[in-house]
């Protein structure tokens, strides 16, 4: 074999072999995996021409250059501070934070530079507004129809940059010492008037009880002076039927009886004891014995 079979040979092996290089290296240009949590941005001569999702993708070798990985995980801003006065002129600080994702990269990269930075100053701008809005108390009492209304107001603001807000917290709301001081004293105000009127609820309460309790102990004396009249009239009645059945001489043999024994009680004294008895009752006395005699 000559040198120039030898030359030719080598050739075109070199041939052969730069071929399978130059299909390698077109294959590894054409073929795009794009992991889960990004997103590919594709130019094509410098100009937008697709966005590549998770998974195997194919674009022309050379034209097209994939110019931006863009992450579409949840991200976070740094907790920021900003300064707000609210409705009744207290001067407030607020510590936020703000979740958000890229939901367009397209958008994204075109229209914003630092996504960041523009975020971060649209939600210190949206926060003084929000603030300028209310009270004090309506700040601190409604904080999470605040953090509705700054989510709401920056998902709108940032729509236009392909960015979704996924959630906006306040982390905090500081006051200035004056303030906390004034605060403090009010609250102090509030417990004491809180005191007094539990304590004049509870002489209220006490007096009524009392007012109550006298209601009820003359009801009560009411009640037994009703049952013994209706008792005395009671007996009445049965004393009027008696005599009215048996006549007056039942009744008076009854009177005469009483006087008896009571004339009997009175002898059964202990001791010498001397007894005046008028002549109107000896005469009484002795028509009993003779009813007491004439009875069977």
């Amino acid at each position: 074999m000559t040198d120039q079979d030898i030359f030719n040979a080598l050739s075109g092996n070199l041939l052969y072999i730069l071929g399978a290089l130059l299909l390698i290296i077109v294959v590894f240009k054409g073929i795009r995996i794009v992991p889960q949590s990004e997103k590919f941005v594709v130019e094509r001569f410098g100009r937008l021409l697709s966005v590549l999702g998770p998974g195997i993708n194919f674009i022309v070798p050379f034209l097209d250059v994939v110019r931006h990985r863009v992450s579409i995980l949840e991200r976070q801003l740094p907790n920021a501070s900003q300064d707000a006065i609210t409705r009744d002129n207290v001067l407030v600080q607020i510590d936020t934070s703000v979740f958000y994702r890229i939901l367009e990269p397209e958008k994204t990269v075109y229209r914003i530079r630092d996504v960041d930075g523009a975020i971060a100053t649209t939600v210190a701008g949206i926060v003084r507004a929000e603030i300028g809005k209310m009270d004090l108390d309506e700040v601190q009492s409604n904080r999470s129809q605040l953090i509705g209304q700054i989510q709401h107001s920056v998902e709108s603001a940032v729509d236009d940059w392909g960015i979704e807000v996924t959630r906006a917290e306040i982390l905090d709301v500081n006051l200035d010492q004056a303030t906390r001081d004034a605060m403090l004293q009010q609250l102090n105000a509030e417990r004491a008037r809180r005191a007094h009127v539990t304590e004049a609820e509870g002489k209220k309460r006490a007096v009524e009880l009392s007012a109550d309790a006298e209601l009820y102990a003359a009801e009560q004396t009411a009640k037994a002076r009703r049952i013994q009249a209706e008792a005395e009239a009671f007996a009445t009645e049965v004393v009027a039927k008696a005599i009215a059945e048996n006549g007056l001489a039942a009744a008076q043999y009854q009177v005469a009886l009483k006087q008896v024994e009571a004339l009997n009680a009175l002898g059964n004294g202990s001791g010498k004891q001397t007894i005046i008895v008028p002549a109107q009752a000896i005469e009484a006395f002795g028509d009993a014995f003779k009813m007491l005699k004439g009875k069977p």
